[in-house]
């Protein structure tokens, strides 16, 4: 299992964040988690080594087959692809 960062805040869903290190929308997306007080575990894929990435990376393929970034997870039921800020706000209940 790939180690993620985890943010504490309500953890009312179960939501994860795969981002980039060097991505803006990736950082305004877990800025926007962060400031609605949303619990969430995220993970720079861009970071990751060997096995670790390709595991990352097929686990976002199965839920954004294009691979962009960031891809939302929401109670491993739901992703939101790109900074979508209502759809976010909305799923999370915020």
């Amino acid at each position: 299992m790939v180690e993620m960062q985890y943010v504490p805040g309500d953890d009312k869903h179960k939501v994860v964040l795969y981002a980039l290190s060097t991505c803006g929308w990736c950082a305004r997306t877990k800025q926007l988690l962060t400031d609605l007080g949303v619990g969430f575990s995220y993970v720079y894929v861009d970071l990751l080594r060997g096995d670790d990435q390709g595991i990352v990376v097929r686990e976002v393929e199965r839920w954004n087959p294009r691979l962009s970034f960031p891809t939302i997870v929401i109670d491993d039921s739901k992703a939101i692809v790109g900074f979508r800020e209502e759809e976010i706000r909305k799923a999370v209940g915020a």
